[in-house]
This record gives structure tokens, C-alpha cells and sequence, in this order.
């Protein structure tokens, strides 16, 4: 079943109203017709089976059949913090911890980050980037469309992280699983927790440190030496495994 996302203020007294070009893709593409059914998110978690009760070229109205909490949100809040890498291994990066119930992606320039962005490039870069997250929103049938914010520094995002009610930093020199399974108890459902992944050539040791005087618990993801962008999927795979 084909699945879209709305704004909360679109759901009223049991109607649902899909605006902008998820209109053109219902009609032009998918040829969807009146009495097709749908799938509808309102980005709060709650998920709506609906049936298109009419169609016009600005807009498509939904009687809702049926409205529940959307399964497939994970029972904690990740939020990624992943060093810059190249293009195109971040736009991988998105699309997987999307599908993985990344709830928000963070990209922060470290110490061995390679890749520089002036304004204009950030601008354009956090269209695409968004995009791709709502792409693969849709296609994993999350209950939310994950935010991709705007570039920051390692400072900043440790003081963000603040916040957070615990904070993971993978580090290659870290081996200890013991410790790691310790830590990984410490996460209950409800909790929002911190992802901390290094660029190409990973953190430095001064950069793991600050994140430890932060408060962040380094743990180990094997014994293998991980890419950035295999280092999130591995993580996020474990987490699931352990709180679904």
C-alpha cells in the first residue's frame, strides 16, 4: 500500500487533505482514483488507513478508515551526530538510519573531516538531504519524516547531546564488549540517545575524550575496523535488536 505524510493540521473531523506534489504523484504517477485506498502518517506517529474520497488538481481529500500508532517507530529517540564525509556516502548514510529509525541526522564537521560546504552548497544540500530522508520514510512506512539539521561543529554538537538521556561513541582502540553490553543496558524504552560516528579516518583520540568529559560512554563495535558509513547501520542494527 502506497504510504504519504501530512502535517497534523491536515487531519480535520475525519478527513485527511494531501496538498503539494504528493498531489501530481497521486494522480499523474500512481493513478490513484476515488475509492483507492492509502496509507497516511501525520509525522507524530500516528499512522491512518484512509480511502481518497475526492481528487482535484490541487488537492486530495481521504475519509479515514481506521488511525493507530505507527509500529514501526523504534521505542527510543536516535539521534545520529555523523562526521562529514564524502557526498555521497552521506547521502547512503541518511537513507539507512532512516530506514534503521534514526529519529534526527546531525552532520558535524570534526578534525579529520574532508568535505567543505559554502552557504549556497548547504542551502541546496539540506534540500536534497531532507529529501532523501522523506524518501526513505516513505518506503520503510515510518510513522515521522527524520529531520536532517544543519551542519555544526563538534563543539556544538557535544553541547546537543547534552540534552540527550545517553550518549554512544563507537571507537576503534575501545574493546572491551563487556563493557559495551553494560552500557548498552543502561538504554530503556522512552530514552533518547546519541549516536557518535567519525568521518573517513574516524575521531581523533582528543575528540573521543571531550565526548567522554561530556559524558558519552565509548563502546566497541567489534573487532573489525568499520567504514563511516557501515559504523551507524551496525550500531543502529544492535539497538534495535536489543529494545525491539
Amino acid at each position: 500500500m502506497y504510504h504519504f505524510f501530512v502535517t497534523p493540521s491536515d487531519v480535520r473531523e475525519g478527513q485527511i487533505y494531501i496538498e503539494g506534489s504528493d498531489v501530481n504523484h497521486i494522480r499523474n504517477v500512481l493513478r490513484m482514483k476515488e475509492g483507492d485506498e492509502l496509507c497516511i502518517n501525520d509525522g507524530d506517529g500516528t499512522e491512518y488507513l484512509c480511502e481518497i474520497t475526492e481528487i482535484s488538481a490541487d488537492e486530495i481529500v481521504c475519509d479515514i478508515k481506521s488511525a493507530g500508532f505507527a509500529a514501526a517507530e523504534p521505542p527510543v529517540k536516535y539521534y545520529l551526530f555523523q562526521g562529514l564525509p564524502k557526498a555521497d556516502k552521506f547521502e547512503y548514510i541518511i537513507q539507512k538510519t532512516v530506514e534503521l529509525g534514526a529519529y534526527e541526522i546531525i552532520p558535524v564537521k570534526t578534525a579529520r573531516s574532508i568535505v567543505k560546504y559554502d552557504d549556497k552548497k548547504v542551502k541546496a544540500k539540506l534540500e536534497r538531504w531532507n529529501k532523501i530522508s522523506e524518501s526513505a520514510a516513505k518506503q520503510s512506512r515510518r510513522g515521522m519524516v527524520p529531520q536532517v539539521k544543519e551542519i555544526m561543529t563538534f563543539k556544538e554538537a557535544l553541547y546537543l547531546a547534552g540534552s540527550l538521556d545517553i550518549n554512544l561513541i563507537p571507537y576503534e582502540n575501545f574493546k572491551s564488549m563487556d563493557e559495551t553490553r553494560a552500557v548498552y543496558e543502561k538504554i530503556k524504552p522512552g530514552m533518547s540517545v546519541g549516536i557518535f560516528i567519525g568521518p573517513e579516518g574516524g575521531f581523533e583520540q582528543a575528540e573521543v575524550a571531550a565526548a567522554n568529559a561530556a559524558g558519552a560512554y565509548t563502546v566497541s563495535l567489534g573487532n573489525r575496523i568499520l567504514r563511516t558509513e557501515t559504523a551507524p547501520l551496525a550500531l543502529l542494527s544492535v539497538l534495535n535488536y536489543i529494545l525491539e
